[in-house]
């Protein structure tokens, strides 16, 4: 394989690194303050084509292949992770499902306004009940002539509050256990019987909104099944591992905007009379951030191509977020160490970074499920 990005590519992740870094940081306070991301913002992302990485041409979107995708997704994590988590949401599992599954009607349907930022798009899976145990969901789904009466509840579900469809995983045969889940299309706000909650609370990544969604009784037309029944499961675990190598690409990107910040710090703030810079501990925290950026883009690179190349990636997909989330945390830490009290103070983007990272290592399988499914497949 080629380590080295094609310059067409290099070109996407220069033009979405500086909207990133002058657009969307210019308005981080206001997504901080409001917890919302503004509307023109999403304007501009979408005539970037943003909203349609992963979707194909034909559908009007960019048809960007995984490493095409995880370019831009590292670009996008030089930014606001609020602002790039609503898209690489949207833009990974909220819409892989339906370009991989979806029948031509289901496609003609969603895809182009999903692709034009008009649909924003969601996966739930996660419940109360069944976090990193996605075995244990008990949304139900039961089919009643040609429709699915659905009853259950997801939470912490990504883009739920403005999503125009989500892909739900819900029990359509509970004496099959995993092998008894399907996948629905569901528009939240057009639906009866569907309702989201209300907005979450969270640590960091303010404007990347999540909620519960609650569906009581509320009939999905059999047409918006997404592929066939009971594959619903295993499906998703092939929509979550691709997710996986988007986070570790995103966490990269996180990874060198704090470098940059930390050695622009380095070399203008005074101690003693010279550049903290010059001090060996500061020297030796800024090489092991440089060490922890250079692994995570191989790795990442790595595996996107043996995506674009057809491999099964569920064990290096899963090696590629521990490491890079693991070392991101790493990072965001030693970035406020270099910044002293001004990386604890709110205005500072170090500290807006620090709260933000320690969401990556949960969602898309924690840290801990990533270290059994490698164990389990070195061990398989």
């Amino acid at each position: 394989m080629d380590f080295n990005l094609p310059d067409d590519l290099r070109e996407v992740q220069a033009t979405i690194r500086d909207f990133m870094l002058n657009r969307v940081e210019s308005r981080a306070h206001e997504i901080e303050d409001t917890n919302s991301v503004p509307p023109e913002l999403f304007k501009e992302a979408a005539a970037l084509g943003l909203f349609g990485l992963s979707i194909p041409e034909e559908y009007g979107g960019v048809g960007l292949g995984m490493l095409g995708r995880c370019a831009v997704y590292e670009a996008l994590g030089q930014g606001h992770m609020g602002f790039g988590g609503v898209i690489s949401a949207h833009a990974s599992i909220g819409t892989s499902g339906l370009v991989k599954l979806g029948n031509e009607e289901q496609k003609q349907r969603f895809l182009p306004r999903m692709a034009s930022g008009e649909c924003v798009a969601g996966f739930a899976i996660t419940e109360p009940s069944s976090g990193s145990d996605a075995a244990n969901i008990r949304t139900r789904a039961v089919k009643k002539d040609d429709v699915y009466v659905l009853n259950g509840t997801k939470h912490y579900i990504s883009n739920a509050p403005i999503a125009g469809l989500l892909t739900v995983i819900a029990i359509t045969d509970p004496s099959q256990g995993t092998k008894g889940m399907s996948a629905f299309l569901v528009e939240p706000q057009n639906t009866p019987g569907v309702r989201v909650g209300k907005i979450d609370e969270k640590m960091g990544q303010k404007g990347a909104l999540s909620a519960e969604v609650i569906f009581e009784d509320a009939e999905i037309p059999a047409a918006n099944l997404l592929g066939p029944e009971h594959m619903g499961y295993r499906e998703a675990l092939g929509i979550l591992t691709a997710g996986r190598v988007g986070i570790a690409a995103r966490s990269t990107g996180a990874m060198q905007r704090l470098l940059d910040l930390s050695v622009a710090h380095a070399k203008t703030r005074e101690q003693f009379g010279q550049p903290i810079g010059e001090f060996q501990a500061v020297q030796f925290m800024l090489a092991e951030m440089e060490i922890a950026v250079q692994t995570s883009r191989v790795l990442w690179q790595k595996v996107a191509w043996m995506v674009d190349e057809g491999q099964d990636v569920r064990r290096m997909a899963s090696i590629a977020k521990y490491h890079a989330t693991e070392a991101l945390s790493q990072v965001a830490d030693k970035a406020v160490q270099v910044a002293g009290g001004m990386g604890y103070m709110k205005d500072s983007p170090v500290e807006r970074y620090y709260r933000d990272q320690r969401l990556l290592r949960i969602y898309e399988g924690t840290s801990e499920i990533q270290k059994i499914i490698i164990a389990r497949s070195l061990l398989a």
